[in-house]
């Protein structure tokens, strides 16, 4: 039964990646908000560490660092290791270099997103602010129906792909250690990361949430300070790795020779699991910054993208590779593959027994809060869909259903779930990127009234009449 949904699903996710689709529209989209931007990933990147820092008009509503945490918190998890891990098995030591340049024309991507989403945000009662490309689609595109579709495969990603992912992931980690055994460790990790789930989204336990809010970006400094190490005590590899890095990436025999299988499509398709860019996840969390001009939290989401990619994930990359550990090792002739052994490998090569149960604990910290934080999309898109809030009844089935998925996912195979994991954000990459691409120059229009404010020496503050913006918004008046 498993065998047979995944080869289904295997199938439209192949589809997917031709590359005349997905890879078009991300790498296409990428160079073109690139070129329009005038590469504003190199000439506004100390603009946006600036706004960082910048703290909400009113006081507590969420500021600039708060959604670029909450954001984070999606992006930055199990992706970072074992999904670099996994490209580097399948696709070769190139898919690292693709990665990278994937992300940096990405950051203009989230940057025209994110800002997007700024601009047509929704006003709570409150005063708070929400919204993301659901909303673009309804008020600038005139086509809610088109955010219906988004939002329900938001769920798909989030509740189902992503969160059934996450936790494979985590549980395989474990599979180095003694007491881990097949078919009984996997359930039991899926029960007790279930049961932690349940407590904060169908108990409530709020605080919880708050304090891996703390630890991530602790975890995240720890966890790259461990691969600098690793990376020291075999600096005498790092001219190879380099090497072998680069001598992959411009295979382009081997590159068009066999394209789905490619270090090309790879390091694509693991960097936008990582990163997220272009797929319009982001901007959910965007959307509820208090700014006084969009572009603001646009430049906190592009650098969100480097600090996922071309910081953690390369801290994994890099560590693995200046190993005297191989790749291919932890490839079968079957098609079978081990990523999270190959990183419990590289780690343990270095530093002992300690690696291993260093990942373990900093996987288990990341898958956490990475399943809450994916979740954190779902609720708004099912009030979107609704056009009204859930019933209690309602929403306490769907909490049942995003808890279980959890445990399923613990206990799956590695094709389903990756495969689910592809399709999943290959369809919400086809909906949003089309229409960024169309809705573009608002932000480009956005992006010049915020240049042109800081040349003036103010503090840029944005009206939507002053781009000539004829739709109403909740904000921007």
């Amino acid at each position: 039964m498993i065998n047979s949904i995944d080869s289904v699903v295997l199938a439209i996710a192949d589809i997917l990646y031709k590359p005349y689709i997905v890879p078009l529209l991300l790498i296409a989209g990428g160079i073109y908000f690139t070129c329009r931007t005038r590469f504003m990933q190199i000439g506004m990147f100390k603009e946006g560490c600036k706004v960082i820092l910048e703290k909400p008009s009113n006081e507590g509503n969420i500021s600039s660092f708060g959604a670029l945490m909450v954001s984070t918190a999606s992006r930055v998890g199990t992706g970072n290791i074992i999904g670099v891990s996994t490209a580097i098995i399948l696709g070769g030591e190139g898919a690292i270099f693709w990665m990278w340049l994937t992300a940096f024309i990405g950051g203009a991507t989230a940057f025209v997103e994110s800002t997007l989403a700024q601009i047509y945000k929704k006003k709570n009662p409150d005063g708070s602010s929400y919204g993301g490309p659901a909303f673009y689609m309804m008020d600038a595109l005139k086509a809610r129906w088109l955010g219906v579709i988004f939002s329900i495969l938001i769920i798909f990603t989030y509740a189902v792909g992503y969160n059934m992912l996450a936790a494979y992931n985590l549980q395989s980690t474990f599979a180095v250690f003694d007491f881990y055994k097949e078919g009984v460790t996997p359930a039991v990790i899926g029960i007790i990361l279930a049961i932690l789930f349940g407590i904060i989204v169908i108990g409530g336990a709020k605080r919880l949430v708050h304090v891996t809010g703390v630890l991530v970006p602790v975890m995240g400094v720890i966890y790259v300070a461990v691969a600098i190490i690793v990376l020291v005590l075999n600096i005498g590899n790092i001219p190879t790795m380099f090497g072998r890095i680069f001598s992959s990436a411009f295979d382009f025999k081997a590159i068009f020779g066999g394209f789905s299988g490619s270090c090309l499509m790879w390091g694509l398709k693991r960097g936008l699991y990582s990163n997220e860019a272009g797929m319009g996840s982001a901007p959910n969390a965007a959307a509820t910054a208090d700014v006084s001009h969009p572009v603001k939290q646009g430049l906190v989401q592009m650098l969100s993208v480097f600090i996922d990619t071309l910081l953690i994930c390369t801290a994994t990359a890099f560590m693995v590779l200046s190993t005297d550990v191989m790749p291919k090792d932890f490839l079968q002739a079957n098609g079978d593959y081990d990523p999270a052994g190959f990183v419990q490998a590289a780690m343990h090569s270095t530093l002992g027994s300690f690696g291993p149960i260093f990942l373990a604990l900093a996987m288990s910290l990341f898958a956490f809060t990475t399943l809450i934080g994916n979740y954190s999309y779902c609720e708004g898109c099912l009030k979107f869909i609704l056009k009204r809030e859930p019933s209690k009844t309602g929403l306490l089935v769907f909490r049942l259903f995003a808890t279980a998925l959890i445990f399923v996912g613990s206990i799956a195979t590695a094709g389903l779930v990756w495969d689910t994991a592809d399709l999943a954000q290959g369809l919400m990459v086809i909906t949003n990127v089309p229409s960024i691409l169309i809705l573009g120059g608002v932000a480009i229009k956005c992006l010049k009234d915020y240049q042109k404010q800081k040349a003036e020496g103010k503090d840029p503050h944005f009206k939507a009449a002053d781009i000539g913006l004829k739709q109403d918004t909740d904000f921007w008046k």
